[in-house]
């Protein structure tokens, strides 16, 4: 189900047929060194991910990571969307993309579209976390208006994370 689309992108519902691409995605290096290892090593892995994770989170929430893909061809290049997260008051915005097609713009084109997305949902803030050292992350959020705020440690985790906002008007 697409959700919204950009100019060159299509953000849609991650569908079991996307397992190949998230077992990509998620043994990325930046992937494994910025978000973390969740353990997918396999077809099947990656399918119970999408179950488990996207798909259950828009069950929950009626939102969650959204599949990007090029308009012009439909492939496959990255995840972006809204995330309920346990230790978070706010909805946070997410990203990763397949370093093939970073520095492209597409990550900063989806995650405008996810912005306007939220203020359309209704929400009246948003919020983001990142790794100390993710500057391409880090910029990307200022790009977005969201102001550093601070800094969290979520549940069950022992790394302190920078906490970025962004209030609606």
């Amino acid at each position: 189900m697409n959700v919204t689309e950009t100019d060159r992108l299509i953000l849609r519902w991650v569908e079991l047929s996307d397992a190949g691409f998230i077992q990509k995605l998620l043994n990325e290096p930046g992937w494994l060194k910025y978000i973390g290892d969740k353990g997918i090593r396999t077809l099947d892995d990656a399918r119970s991910y999408i179950v488990n994770g996207p798909r259950a989170m828009y069950e929950r929430e009626g939102f969650g990571l959204f599949l990007t893909e090029r308009k012009e061809d439909h492939i496959p290049i990255g995840l972006c969307g809204l995330i309920k997260r346990e230790g978070l008051e706010d909805v946070d915005i997410g990203f990763a993309f397949l370093s093939e097609h970073q520095s492209k713009g597409y990550a900063l084109e989806a995650a405008c579209a996810t912005v306007k997305l939220a203020k359309k949902l209704g929400f009246n803030r948003l919020v983001a976390i990142t790794t100390h050292d993710n500057d391409s992350s880090s910029k990307l959020l200022e790009k977005l208006d969201m102001q550093l705020e601070g800094y969290v440690t979520l549940p069950n985790d022992t790394e302190e994370l920078k906490k970025y906002g962004l209030t609606f008007q």
